[in-house]
């Protein structure tokens, strides 16, 4: 059992599982899936200032904070019991070579990105600025996020979430093949 659960599973099986969600919380509540409103619920617990726009009941949402506790903890459960593997594919390995990042087995976050030099170097300080920014403008502009729009806007057949999911994909791929190897040159 625990060897079925470190392998990586097939979409077959994990797609319909999070499509489940969607009926699974709309029949418990007609609770919407999404994650990023639940910083919007912390902050509304946290705010000490009389802000009109984290000014409502933020208890009655407090599922989806628990939803996004759990989701991390069962991230962290499965990080250090299950031992996951990862794997890269042979094409990503050798464009990242070009770049000048190299993949160590079972590594997904390359060190040249991902080290205490580069997050405290302005290089890195403005790239965790404006990532942080541009992530939180676009999912307040969007009015959700990639999970909330992909999940359960597209399952409900919302235009607005079409349009949404398209404009992630398309800037995931600017900022992978146009916007990346430039901040890696620099």
């Amino acid at each position: 059992m625990l060897e079925a659960l470190q392998q990586p599973w097939p979409w077959y099986i994990t797609g319909p599982l999070i499509g489940l969600m969607v009926p699974l919380l709309l029949l418990a509540g007609n609770k919407p899936f999404g994650l990023s409103s639940s910083l919007k619920h912390i902050c509304a617990m946290c705010s000490p200032a009389k802000i009109d726009f984290f000014n409502y009941d933020w208890k009655k949402e407090m599922w989806n904070v628990v939803l996004v506790l759990g989701i991390g903890v069962g991230g962290l459960i499965s990080n250090r019991l299950l031992s996951p593997s990862v794997q890269i594919s042979d094409a990503t390995v050798q464009q990242l070579s070009a770049l000048g990042i190299s993949i160590n087995e079972g590594e997904i976050n390359p060190s040249e990105i991902f080290n205490w030099q580069s997050l405290f170097h302005i290089k890195g300080i403005l790239l965790l600025i404006l990532g942080g920014f541009l992530v939180g403008f676009g999912s307040r502009y969007a009015d959700g996020c990639t999970s909330g729009h992909a999940i359960m806007g597209l399952s409900m057949f919302n235009p607005a979430s079409l349009m949404a999911v398209i404009s992630f994909f398309a800037g995931g791929l600017f900022m992978t093949h146009l916007v990346l190897p430039f901040i890696l040159k620099l």
